[in-house]
């Protein structure tokens, strides 16, 4: 979201300037290829992003149920 608001605070003439250093930089045949690199980058960390939340949610989850499990024994206990 960093970037969407650099982005969104650049004028155009700076946003066009980018791209043209960019262009000058890689040449028109990189450029592909860097995007490519770049969207695989993102692709890669989103997975990892999206199994860590998992995992985090599964342990919350299974802790949720190991204290409503003693809860329960606590509640059921001896008489």
């Amino acid at each position: 979201m960093g970037t969407m608001m650099l982005l969104f605070a650049l004028g155009g003439s700076e946003v066009l300037l980018i791209f043209f250093a960019i262009l000058l930089l890689f040449g028109g045949r990189k450029i592909p290829e860097l995007m490519r690199g770049i969207g695989k980058g993102i692709r890669e960390f989103n997975a990892a992003k999206s199994t860590i939340e998992s995992e985090l949610k599964e342990g919350i989850r299974e802790a949720d149920n190991k204290a409503q499990q003693q809860s329960a024994s606590n509640i059921d206990g001896p008489k």
